[in-house]
């Protein structure tokens, strides 16, 4: 990726960004960066849940983030994934043992219990589990899974409560994969928004998909925000992208033949494209800021920077920010990125351990908005 100054007319060295004075670029609106809790406070609660939600505003969320799949009679759900065993006790409920089967999922066949063979009220029976293992597992078994009607449902009352408008971003997961089970997410989509009153380009939704078939479909249907996602597999130790199946390429792109990747959505004729459908490009973070790892001695191997015994983010630095944010507001495009997580072995060294650091760096690129499993921390960065 071609390197860039952070300022236009004054060249701002990487550690300027760590600084607390650092000049910051602006977002293309000129407006604060957008705080999107991630799944819910999923660094706290098991994700995807009302109380998860509830406490995200608590904490000062401008939106809350629903992933959407679709139940077996056609209710959108929120779950980070139509496969249920990751965020839910379903593998424990042996009156569900026999739903446990074998799908393709974007051309990977994965074995779990999928909620498109469960109905809402068997969706209901279930409770959902924090799907880190490193994180508090206290609140396993508590919770319901919620549906989109009862997300709205709290963020209007929040919303009045706080005198404060709070957004939702929902995601529409896997939709190859719903359309080809009849169960498609779009139109039920634009159902359950139409009848929350949320049709307009200014209403507080913002529609997000890794696939790019879908989105230009709801272009046709609908006014809100629409933001393409842009994954990858990994990042190398040189701090560029690994384009590995199934990350590499929207899936409808696979389906199609068309052999662009997700780099190539970035690229300033992607962006352009993009710009046609959409209104925010939102790609994983090290497109934006990617770290390295370091091998001072030369003998192949990632020097473990802090001595603890393990690789990990920790043990990387930071290289030159790219080129996203600039070409993205040249085109018209906001930039949205994900994902913030306060672990400490989840951020690379130079922010030592802080996660504010880390925010900071971002907001001074001039991030449109970010995904965060600890809202209470993106918001106090910012």
């Amino acid at each position: 990726m071609k390197h860039i100054a952070i300022l236009s007319t004054l060249a701002v060295s990487l550690p300027a960004l760590l600084e607390p004075v650092a000049a910051q670029e602006k977002t293309l609106t000129g407006e604060r960066t957008t705080v999107v809790a991630h799944r819910g406070a999923s660094g706290y609660l098991p994700e995807h849940t009302l109380e998860g939600y509830k406490l995200a505003i608590e904490m000062g969320a401008d939106f809350v983030e629903p992933d959407l799949v679709v139940t077996k009679d056609g209710v959108l759900v929120a779950r980070h994934e139509p496969m249920l065993s990751g965020t839910t006790d379903v593998a424990e409920r042996q009156e569900f043992a026999s739903r446990k089967t074998t799908r393709k999922v974007d051309g990977v066949d994965t074995t779990d219990w999928f909620a498109g063979d469960f109905t809402l009220a068997e969706i209901k029976q279930l409770r959902a589990k924090q799907a880190m293992a490193d994180r508090d597992q206290s609140k396993n078994g508590q919770f319901q899974i919620p549906t989109l009607d009862e997300v709205i449902d709290l963020v209007k009352k929040e919303s009045a409560a706080r005198g404060r408008t709070i957004g939702i971003a929902p995601e529409t997961k896997h939709p190859t994969f719903h359309a080809a089970l009849g169960l498609p997410i779009e139109d039920r989509l634009v159902a359950v928004l139409t009848k929350a009153g949320w049709t307009a380009k200014d209403s507080p939704v913002v529609i997000q998909s890794f696939e790019t078939a879908n989105l230009k479909y709801l272009n046709t249907r609908i006014d809100v925000r629409l933001a393409q996602l842009v994954d990858g597999a990994d990042v190398d130790k040189d701090g560029r992208m690994v384009m590995e199946t199934p990350y590499a390429q929207p899936y409808d792109f696979v389906v199609i033949g068309d052999k662009r990747t997700n780099q190539d959505l970035l690229t300033r004729e992607g962006l352009a494209e993009v710009k046609t459908y959409a209104d925010i490009i939102a790609p994983w973070k090290p497109y934006i800021l990617a770290s390295r790892q370091v091998d001072r001695n030369n003998d192949g191997k990632p020097d473990d920077l802090n001595g603890d015994g393990t690789i990990d983010e920790r043990d990387r630095v930071l290289t030159e920010p790219s080129s996203v944010v600039r070409d993205a507001h040249a085109a018209g495009l906001q930039v949205f990125t994900w994902t913030f997580r306060s672990e400490p072995k989840r951020l690379t060294s130079d922010f030592k351990g802080d996660p504010a650091a880390e925010y900071k760096a971002f907001y001074a690129l001039g991030v449109d908005g970010l995904f965060s499993d600890f809202t209470d921390h993106a918001v106090k960065a910012r």
